[in-house]
């Protein structure tokens, strides 16, 4: 049961938006390196921002939207299939880091195993790893993976910011009490956590989603 909804402070309606273009320090984002073991990880010493999220959940459409490219991040119609770790380069120092999706439950075994340790690895021992991304449908967030993944990485005690997709296929009402629903469930978590609607298709939340990030990178958040 979605929780009372209590109305946010006023926001500049959709139809209202300036002229005034949007500062994004991920337009010049490239592909850097994909990685299908830890030994592999690349020695770099900037900080990193990962995504994560269920597969289909929308993580490649999201990459691509913020670095507001067409074919950055490989968006794939089947679930489970890019295994890999793959870094994207914001500048010379910084990158985005697309983990493999989660909750493909005809995967094989070995697949599965695969990718826990490594993406476990990585999320639970990366130093260079600033804080993590989870892309949830917004039409169906916090499923039990999502709660497993939150739990997961409440060890490295990184904030998670959480990008909830597809929000332009619900109606504001019901975006407005997902949100609050979400953000509810995350403050009963012993992690530092913030929550959005995102839209790759309408490009809702892109700016918020672009600052919110960008703190994360900055070790703001």
């Amino acid at each position: 049961m979605v929780p009372e909804f209590m109305p946010p402070s006023p926001a500049k309606p959709q139809s209202a938006v300036t002229s005034k273009p949007i500062i994004n320090p991920f337009q010049q984002t490239a592909f850097f390196i994909t990685v299908n073991h830890l030994k592999d990880l690349p020695d770099t010493p900037g900080p990193e921002v990962a995504f994560v999220g269920r597969s289909n959940a929308g993580k490649s459409s999201a990459i691509n939207t913020l670095a507001m490219q067409n074919r950055l991040a490989f968006v794939s119609k089947t679930p489970g299939r890019t295994q890999h770790i793959n870094f994207f380069s914001i500048d010379e120092n910084r990158f985005l880091v697309d983990l493999p999706g989660y909750g493909f439950a005809s995967a094989p075994v070995a697949v599965k195993q695969h990718w826990e340790g490594l993406v476990g690895g990585y999320v639970q021992t990366r130093e260079q790893l600033r804080g993590l991304v989870i892309i949830m449908d917004a039409r169906h967030p916090l499923k039990e993976i999502d709660r497993e993944m939150l739990t997961w990485f409440t060890p490295a005690s990184k904030p998670v910011h959480i990008l909830l997709t597809k929000c332009d296929k619900l109606s504001r009402q019901v975006r407005i009490e997902t949100l609050r629903y979400v953000q509810q469930e995350l403050g009963k978590l012993p992690i530092q956590s913030s929550a959005q609607l995102f839209s790759s298709l309408s490009r809702e939340g892109l700016e918020e989603a672009i600052a919110a990030i960008s703190e994360l990178l900055d070790g703001k958040k």
